[in-house]
């Protein structure tokens, strides 16, 4: 290898960012202002995915189908168009449409979990195909290269949430990524992957952060830039309320609480890969560059009781009873063995003498009721279940939330801020960075806005 590489850098655009021409030519400008910069992973241009879930997942008519197609054909069209059409990228782009044309034809599509996953990847092979182009004639040069990052990054065969394989996926890295890196600029997919069969799996919807989290621990990157339409992490989402402000630094702690409770700029998953290897993060937006954002890394310097408030909407609660619970042993083993038969995650649980009630999210590209209904027919076997839908989930992330310490009078404060409000759940005590509650999603803004306000406007 000719070069080392003591601050490489791992860059992820995401699809607002890689959505038109304009947004792929200032993302380029990115790259090419820091030369750290030595793999890039993009998702699909902004609106093909959700056009993939359409093909994919519901019983469309021949004549749907072709327009839906001819749909995601436009988006990629207009980038080849300002790219005054290329031949060799035109000829990829076009055996890519076909390909997925032809996938889409299957009848097996609906049933499948394996072609749904091969429908899905076809955004992200187009957009770094294209984007690829994009860098090179900003650059007006042969600077960077697309990959197909499935050669790389290797998992199981789990269809529509599929589990990495790090070791596996780091020697590919080695093997067939860092050569290529010493030379050119690497453009590769976000989201997908490739099983030990050869099929393309998905990391579920939003993968895309968390592969370029699995790229960057693969090369033993410095930092991980992950660039969205939004500058940097906020005390809570802008569009709630006007006093939200950026996070300068974040401690990997809070980032992770965060992501796992609604913060839609970050993968949950995202930060168990730079957890692992130590990589350095930031945020920032793609739309302006040199307007920072936020570093996400092991220690702070400074680590305030409250930090953020997140959101996160379509919870479903499950209670399950029964009264052989009391003094029995075995029955909450019972009840998370049928949850992980159905791959169901559990956020928030509490429990009674005879009662279990706890939250699910509405797992990626796959129908709620379709996972609940099976789940619950299972659970029914041996006991009472009651399911309660147009829930959110609220939670308050800080430090040392629980302790004397806190500011403002902890959580005591909290609980002032919604002494007005019905709350189905509350969650308190597990952890010294969050407290939770679960609440009718009409009214969840509202409660997010005065808790925020509360804790941050003054």
């Amino acid at each position: 290898m000719s070069q080392s590489f003591e601050s490489l850098t791992v860059a992820k655009f995401g699809g607002t960012s890689v959505a038109t021409f304009e947004a792929m030519n200032r993302c380029a400008q990115i790259i090419l202002d820091n030369p750290n910069i030595r793999l890039v992973t993009v998702s699909a241009s902004a609106g093909v995915t959700n056009l993939l879930v359409k093909l994919g997942n519901e019983n469309l008519s021949s004549n749907e189908r072709e327009n839906v197609l001819q749909q995601i054909r436009n988006i990629e069209n207009a980038i080849l168009n300002d790219l005054n059409r290329p031949l060799e990228v035109e000829q990829t782009i076009e055996k890519l449409l076909t390909q997925l044309s032809q996938v889409t034809n299957n009848p097996e599509l609906l049933s499948s979990g394996k072609l749904k996953d091969e429908v899905l990847s076809f955004g992200e092979r187009m957009s770094s195909v294209l984007f690829a182009e994009v860098l090179n004639q900003r650059a007006s040069a042969n600077v960077a290269t697309s990959f197909d990052g499935r050669q790389v990054l290797k998992t199981d065969s789990t269809f529509g949430k599929a589990e990495p394989n790090i070791q596996v996926t780091k020697k590919q890295a080695e093997t067939l990524l860092m050569p290529i890196l010493a030379e050119q600029v690497v453009i590769t997919q976000g989201f997908i992957g490739q099983d030990s069969f050869g099929n393309t799996t998905t990391l579920g919807r939003g993968g895309s952060d968390y592969s370029a989290a699995l790229f960057a621990e693969a090369v033993d990157a410095f930092a991980l830039q992950i660039w969205t339409d939004v500058t940097g992490i906020y005390t809570t989402d802008p569009r709630i309320t006007k006093h939200a402000r950026p996070i300068p630094e974040i401690s990997f702690d809070e980032a992770a609480e965060m992501a796992t409770f609604g913060a839609k700029i970050l993968h949950p998953a995202t930060l168990i890969p730079a957890i692992r290897s130590g990589v350095k993060v930031f945020v920032g937006s793609s739309l302006e560059p040199n307007n920072g954002g936020t570093w996400i890394s092991k220690t702070v310097e400074n680590k305030p009781s409250y930090r953020a408030v997140a959101l996160r909407k379509e919870q479903t609660l499950i209670t399950v009873t029964s009264p052989e619970m009391l003094h029995a042993t075995g029955f909450l083993a019972r009840v998370f063995a049928i949850l992980a038969k159905h791959k169901l995650s559990v956020d928030l649980i509490t429990t009674s003498e005879i009662s279990v009630a706890l939250t699910i999210d509405n797992p990626p590209n796959t129908p709620m009721a379709d996972l609940t209904s099976a789940c619950i027919r299972d659970l029914k076997d041996f006991c009472q279940v009651d399911v309660e839908s147009d829930l959110a989930l609220v939670a308050v992330i800080g430090n040392h939330i629980h302790g004397s310490e806190a500011q403002n009078g902890g959580v005591a404060s909290i609980f002032g801020s919604i002494a007005s409000d019905q709350l189905r759940m509350i969650c308190h005590g597990a952890s010294q960075h969050n407290v939770c509650f679960l609440v009718g999603q009409e009214n969840a803004e509202n409660i997010v806005r005065q808790i925020h306000d509360d804790l941050f406007a003054a």
